[in-house]
């Protein structure tokens, strides 16, 4: 049976040439976009930025309440359309969305390393992206084997296949899904269908296609159950992050436990981090993770 460790783990993540994390304090980040700059709301940064000035190309100014909401405020040219990035051999497109990120999540570059390690001298694997939003993480698991990448947003899916065809990668073996996660996992479940490795970031409340409602700690048990039920002994890994919740990793591993009582391996449970830029940069939590590991 799969053994839970009991100690969190920080799973932090370097800036690399086109991100990083420049400063952080007083409840905002200031962090690098290849060319650009911008300030967003980070409520985890408690401390004191080290910066006395911080140059922005724009900031995101959040709304009254804590549900969302807020306006991006430029005081340099940005381009509206988006601009070029990459992550190793990945080419992807950032943009200022409406939704305060960037069209991308960074922190999650050392999962995408660690799934990778997973499935290393592997080309024949099968794995599923969950809510794959962007695709990044969807193409950095493509050189291994066929990705199913699954997101309820079709403006989504559309982003990730044009960022496909940016990184040149648009061959890889990819299934591009519009559809609503829980539902199919489901029916992969009633197909029999099984995975090597599934990336699961569900978010604290969404929408799907056909306008059901997502609510992350209502749907979550289910989703994970059903997630385990597309894994065997063989499979290499499940991740799963969580964001924006009042909610620890312990839970999440709790949970993890008892619905992989059954497999082998090990679960591991912590923080996501970016690390500050420079050589005493700080760490910079950003979510919560629970993660199933098989090396075979």
């Amino acid at each position: 049976m799969a053994d839970i460790a009991t100690q969190p783990l920080i799973l932090s993540g370097e800036g690399w040439g086109d991100y990083g994390l420049v400063d952080s304090g007083q409840g905002r980040k200031l962090e690098r976009y290849g060319d650009y700059r911008f300030i967003r709301p980070e409520p985890q940064a408690m401390w004191t930025p080290r910066l006395a000035n911080w140059d922005a190309h724009g900031e995101f100014v959040p709304g009254s309440d804590e549900d969302g909401g807020g306006r991006w405020q430029f005081d340099q040219p940005v381009p509206r359309d988006g601009w070029p990035l990459a992550w190793n051999e990945v080419s992807f497109t950032a943009q200022c969305t409406p939704f305060r990120h960037l069209g991308f999540f960074p922190d999650m570059a050392p999962v995408w390393e660690w799934m990778r390690t997973m499935l290393a001298g592997r080309e024949d694997a099968s794995t599923l992206n969950l809510f794959g939003y962007t695709g990044v993480g969807t193409l950095a698991l493509s050189a291994h084997g066929q990705v199913t990448h699954v997101d309820a947003s079709k403006k989504s899916v559309a982003q990730a296949r044009e960022n496909a065809a940016l990184a040149g990668l648009e061959e890889r073996p990819v299934r591009w899904l519009v559809d609503d996660a829980a539902k199919f996992a489901a029916r992969e479940v009633r197909r029999d269908k099984r995975y090597d490795g599934i990336i699961l970031d569900p978010p604290k409340f969404g929408r799907g296609p056909g306008g059901e409602t997502w609510r992350l700690e209502e749907g979550l048990p289910g989703l994970l159950g059903d997630c385990r039920k597309l894994l065997d002994s063989d499979s290499r890994f499940l991740f799963l992050t969580v964001y924006a919740v009042r909610m620890s990793s312990l839970a999440l591993a709790g949970l993890m436990g008892e619905l992989f009582a059954d497999l082998p391996g090990t679960i591991e449970h912590g923080d996501l981090a970016v690390r500050e830029d420079g050589r005493d940069g700080r760490l910079l939590p950003t979510a919560i993770f629970a993660r199933w590991s098989n090396p075979g």
